[in-house]
């Protein structure tokens, strides 16, 4: 087991002061800190801290993915290491994404690696051949969109604002009131003309203003959000397909689990993110970047309905397992403490310690502190393995192995 160094990604819409403050560093930080990332990402691996250097997670799971992974492990992802765990800290939206299953990453990259469609393509959709669940548990007050409402409030959001221009695009749903009926809405808003589109919103824009200050409406939430959506991304169709998705407001411990197909965007506040390690997204709107609709149109799950709320399950005193259907990770929150909480696994894990101070120990008498704000790394080889400590830290693992 080691203590790792992390690497923080400096994306626009990260905070200036969240990642820097759970970090012990001076704050706020000079340029905005978006993610920080634990794990073996080849884009961005953690180090793991030795006497004689540092090492590469990358280079320590390629050295003995068994070792490192365990067997089952190393198996199901072909010695890759499965998980990127993460802080988020948004202090503006993220674009609206949805990520593949397995079987369209597989078809996807296939597919543009024979149409010699460079990685670093802005075009390309699928950079990996591997699907991207991903959870999200949020620290602080966590704003979100996520998934498609219920059609029958979609219905009542968009009919709230009385705008003519909209009756057409309502009437979409409202004469159908399921999957096939949000697929047909959402196609036809991210596909209006530019020059319609900017009509469109003056409209919708002008109406979210008029109730939000009457205060009245049940929807001043998803009415706030077109007008704060608009005003960092004019002229783009994923404000209105905003109206579309639930509108989320997370309490610290509170998760959400976003499987393949699973249209979101992440808008403020601070989370400990896990993933599937793949960079594959596609994206629907908020974003300068590349948008493929028909694509995205192939990915996406138009189910409809409220989102489940993860509040953990405790697995055993002091230990909350958020429970997913995700092979790639399982994610815990351990309320720390004297008495101490086995930690053997027979796959890989990364503790992250959110608050107080951890001590780890192993059956050969290694002890290992972990502060707040900082990581360990522990393989599966890793046997006798129990933290004690007090404050509250987050444990990922595999979601291939039981225990």
């Amino acid at each position: 087991m080691d203590l790792m160094d992390n690497r923080i990604r400096p994306y626009a819409w990260g905070s200036r002061t969240a990642i820097a403050d759970l970090l012990g560093e001076p704050s706020p930080a000079p340029h905005p800190q978006a993610e920080l990332w634990m794990g073996a990402h080849p884009s961005d691996p953690s180090s793991l801290i030795r006497a004689q250097g540092p090492v590469s997670l990358v280079d320590e799971v390629a050295a003995d993915p068994v070792a490192a992974l365990g067997s089952a492990v190393a198996e199901r992802f072909e010695g890759r290491f499965p998980f990127l765990l993460k802080v988020l800290a948004a202090a503006e939206p993220l674009s609206l994404q949805a990520h593949p299953s397995m079987r369209q990453a597989r078809l996807g990259f296939e597919a543009e690696e024979a149409a010699g469609i460079a990685l670093t393509d802005p075009r390309r959709n699928y950079v990996d051949p591997w699907a991207k669940p991903e959870m999200l548990c949020a620290l602080t007050e966590f704003h979100a969109l996520c998934g498609f409402a219920p059609p029958e409030r979609t219905v009542e959001v968009l009919a709230g604002l009385a705008v003519p221009q909209l009756d057409h695009y309502l009437a979409l749903l409202s004469g159908q009131p399921d999957a096939e009926g949000v697929r047909a809405l959402f196609s036809s808003l991210i596909t209006i003309p530019p020059t319609s589109l900017t009509e469109l919103l003056d409209a919708v824009f002008d109406a979210c203003a008029a109730q939000v200050k009457k205060g009245e409406s049940p929807f001043l939430l998803e009415y706030r959000t077109v007008l704060e959506l608009g005003e960092r991304y004019p002229g783009d169709g994923g404000v209105l397909a905003s109206l579309l998705l639930n509108r989320l407001v997370l309490q610290s411990g509170d998760a959400i689990y976003l499987g393949s197909g699973n249209l979101h965007a992440y808008l403020s506040g601070t989370g400990v993110e896990v993933m599937g390690n793949s960079d594959n997204v596609l994206r629907g709107g908020l974003t300068p970047k590349h948008v493929d609709v028909p694509e995205l149109m192939r990915v996406l799950d138009f189910t409809a309905g409220p989102v489940q709320v993860l509040r953990g399950e405790e697995v055993r005193p002091g230990e909350t397992v958020y429970v997913t259907p995700a092979p790639d990770f399982r994610l815990s929150r351990i309320t720390l403490s004297a008495d101490g909480h086995d930690l053997n696994h027979a796959g890989p894990q990364i503790l992250l310690v959110t608050e107080g101070e951890a001590l780890i120990t192993d059956a050969d008498g290694a002890r290992l502190t972990v502060l707040r704000g900082r990581s360990a790394w522990v393989p599966a080889a890793e046997t006798g393995v129990r933290v004690t400590g007090s404050g509250v830290a987050f444990r990922a693992t595999d979601g291939v192995v039981g225990g």
